[in-house]
Parts: C-alpha cells; sequence; structure tokens
C-alpha cells in the first residue's frame, strides 16, 4: 500500500514545489514508482519544475469525471523511470473532496509514494492536498514571515499522523548575520526535523536549460533531496551541511 505525502506551506516562495519535484525524482531513482500530484488548481506549476510542460495531456479532474484512467492521466517522465506526473487543471474548477479522496484511494494501489503539491495558503487548495494524505511535510525558509506561516500551518495538520519539517534555501553566512539557527526553525514550528536545502545558485541554470536538478550531476542541493528522500523510505541519512 503506497504512501500518500502533502507537501505544504503557509506561505509561496519556500520551493514547496521544486522540492515535490525534485524528492519525487530522488525516490523514483530509490526503485519506487512515484507520483506527483499537482493540487494547485489553476495556477500549476508542478510540470515546469518537472520538466514536463509538453507531457501532461490529462488532469486529475478528467480522472474524477471519468474521462480517462489514472494511468492514462499520469503521464511518465521522458528521462526518469518510475516518476509520474498528474498535474492540475489550469483553470479554477469545483473539486468534490469525496471524490479525490477515492482518487487517492486508487494511487495507493499503483504507486510507493504519491507526492502532493499543495498551493500555497490555507484556503479550500490546501484542503484539498490535505483530504487524503498520512503525512506532511511542511516546507519553510528561515525568514521569519515564512516561519510564522509554518507555524499556522502547522495548526491546520494536527488529525494527520505524521508532519515534518524541511528548512529550504539554507544560506549559512546569512543565517549567521541574523543570527538564526535550524533549530530556531525547529522551535517555531514545533516539528521534527525531516531535512535541510543549501541555497544552491546552479539551481536556476539547470532550470533555465530544462534539465532536471537531480539528473545533472550536482552535488550540493540535490544531494539534500536524495537524504531526504531516504529518510522518507525509512533509512537513516546525514543532515546536509550548510556551507
Amino acid at each position: 500500500m503506497g504512501q500518500i505525502i502533502s507537501v505544504v506551506s503557509g506561505k509561496g516562495g519556500t520551493g514547496k514545489t521544486s522540492f515535490t519535484a525534485n524528492v519525487g525524482m530522488a525516490l523514483a531513482q530509490m526503485g519506487h514508482p512515484t507520483l506527483c500530484l499537482d493540487c494547485d488548481v489553476g495556477l500549476r506549476n508542478l510540470d515546469i519544475a518537472m520538466v514536463m510542460t509538453d507531457r501532461a495531456v490529462m488532469d486529475f479532474t478528467d480522472v474524477l469525471a471519468g474521462r480517462c484512467t489514472l494511468e492514462e492521466a499520469a503521464a511518465a517522465h521522458p528521462e526518469q523511470k518510475n516518476l509520474f506526473l498528474l498535474t492540475a487543471p489550469n483553470r479554477e474548477t469545483w473539486v468534490d473532496v469525496e471524490q479525490l479522496k477515492g482518487l487517492f484511494s486508487e494511487i495507493r494501489q499503483r504507486f510507493a509514494y504519491c507526492l502532493v503539491d499543495a498551493p500555497a495558503g490555507l484556503g479550500s487548495g490546501f484542503r484539498l492536498a490535505v483530504s487524503g494524505a498520512e503525512r506532511a511535510v511542511v516546507v519553510t525558509t528561515t525568514e521569519a514571515s515564512s516561519l510564522r506561516d509554518a507555524q499556522r500551518t502547522v495548526m491546520e495538520l494536527r488529525e494527520l499522523k505524521t508532519v515534518h519539517l524541511v528548512v529550504n534555501r539554507c544560506r549559512k553566512k546569512l543565517m549567521k548575520s541574523l543570527h538564526q539557527t535550524i533549530d530556531d526553525a525547529i522551535d517555531t514550528t514545533g516539528l521534527p526535523l525531516l531535512g535541510v536545502v543549501p541555497e544552491d545558485e546552479t539551481m536556476p541554470l539547470y532550470a533555465g536549460r530544462n534539465i532536471p536538478l537531480l539528473l545533472s550531476g550536482n552535488d550540493c542541493a540535490a544531494q539534500a533531496y536524495r537524504n531526504i528522500a531516504k529518510r522518507l523510505d525509512g533509512q537513516r541519512a546525514p543532515l546536509m551541511r550548510l556551507r
């Protein structure tokens, strides 16, 4: 039986979608059939992060409406075996929560992992994204506004069995100058730490060339994502050291 993991953040711009794409690819590289599901109805971007803009033809509402099957809508990644994308509709539309829960049950039968990219904020899209999940990952940066929003997000996840924290886009020199630590983020959110992802200036370069980060040979943020994937899978992996 597969796992549904919602990737959430109270604030936009934390790198949540990049996290979903890269950890999804890392899980696929480990041999796990993995689905990345975009739940940002009307503002989808996960296809861009996965370099699959021309691959996703049907979206999850097509599956819910019976216009296609899950297998037909889940687009296979062109370069990474075991990795699939199920995108959101590109326009605002009403989604039945109970129907979506049924789709999540089907996804559990087909995939080992499903990472659900939730929209920023705590509105209806957020509720859809967490409706079928057992676990959640709260992605934040060390900025005070991001941590405050993460703290508020945690309060909305009380019914989930497991919630973890990922601190993204960490810059050691900036944190030192602001007297910030990773422990501050842990204390503010009250969550156990799943991983730390350093700020990587090469990421926009690979994105601009349509090269997935985990296929680039990059050993900084890419290794952090791989370590996080291992921990999600129950393995031991070291925390990324900030440079």
